[in-house]
């Protein structure tokens, strides 16, 4: 009996060295996190369902064609004096000021070259005041140049050839001047060519009435003549809005009205109000009618318009948009614009 119990006691022993006896292991179980998804950690959904969002540097366009409209030596009290009843209706529709300003000294080229190329003489160097094809074009990117590069059709009808300076021709579709000797004989012209290219279609149109200049240094500023010759030229104007409007483009164009300069006895160019001092009338779907606070330089006009086609404005500009006609809140400038 001892000798069995001995030898049970060996066997236990060598079963045991040996790992037959032990008792397996239960199996490992790794456990299965629990995730409470939150919306931060949230998976996006697939790309095609939400497509990540394209950055741009410029806004969306507002209005498909932009219409600029130049009334060469208009002071904003001859509006109502030569009863030009179409520039008092989008006035009276749209936002307006009596007292924007011009640059100094107000002639013709200088002023719309500031209009168009957004700056101050001294960045576009124009201060020359007649055609002379030796000097070049402004200096700077105008208008023209950034309708024309985002593929906008681009067009100036102008009464004076010396208007040609302000931008390169391969930045205009169309270019065309009535008469190189500021004697308009048939002011209608003007009329006619703008209609035409409208029906061609447009995205930047510059239009030039000079007809109220001229006779301004014929007969003096204010004069019944003078007048006559902005009421003529306000009703060929009406027949260019009767045109975008046949056409069904009026309410997808922002329309600018102003004047490079105004004037006093025969002349212009001084420091003076009445030389200084010019209207700036812009209408078009979205603009809100009223009287601007803000105050405006001609220099804004270009501003504006690329701000109304969705283009990228240059740094160097010294002008600004006018976005409180567009119900936009505005921030205080330096004034004067130009020195």
């Amino acid at each position: 009996m001892t000798r069995r119990i001995l030898a049970l006691t060996l066997l236990a022993v060598f079963l045991l060295s040996c790992g037959l006896t032990a008792t397996p292991p239960p199996p490992t179980t790794v456990p299965t996190a629990t995730v409470t998804l939150t919306p931060s950690s949230t998976p996006p959904p697939p790309a095609t369902e939400t497509p990540l969002p394209t950055i741009t540097s410029t806004p969306a366009p507002r209005f498909s064609h932009v219409l600029i409209v130049s009334f060469d030596g208009l002071r904003p009290d001859a509006i109502a004096e030569a009863q030009m009843t179409n520039v008092l209706s989008l006035m009276q529709t749209g936002a307006y000021t009596f007292g924007a300003q011009t640059i100094m000294p107000s002639s013709t080229l200088p002023s719309h070259a500031s209009m168009l190329v957004g700056t101050c003489p001294a960045k576009h160097i124009v201060r020359w005041n007649e055609y002379v094809p030796e000097n070049g074009f402004a200096i700077g990117t105008d208008i023209f140049d950034l309708a024309h590069a985002a593929g906008l059709r681009t067009v100036m009808v102008v009464g004076k050839e010396k208007l040609r300076q302000i931008t390169e021709p391969a930045s205009t579709d169309f270019f065309e001047f009535v008469d190189d000797t500021d004697e308009i004989r048939d002011p209608f012209v003007i009329e006619q060519l703008a209609i035409q290219q409208i029906h061609q279609g447009f995205g930047l149109m510059f239009v030039h009435f000079p007809s109220g200049d001229l006779a301004g240094h014929d007969h003096g500023w204010m004069s019944r003549q003078q007048l006559r010759a902005y009421a003529n030229d306000d009703e060929s104007f009406g027949f260019i809005l009767e045109t975008l409007k046949a056409l069904g483009l009026y309410d997808s164009t922002l329309i600018i009205i102003t004047a490079d300069h105004g004037g006093h006895d025969t002349t212009h160019g001084a420091d003076r109000l009445e030389d200084m001092t010019i209207p700036w009338i812009v209408s078009g779907a979205g603009v809100q009618p009223m009287q601007l606070t803000t105050q405006i330089h001609t220099t804004d006009t270009a501003a504006t318009a690329a701000f109304a086609l969705g283009l990228p404005i240059p740094e160097e500009w010294d002008g600004a948009p006018a976005i409180e006609a567009f119900g936009l809140p505005v921030e205080a400038r330096e004034w004067p614009v130009c020195q």
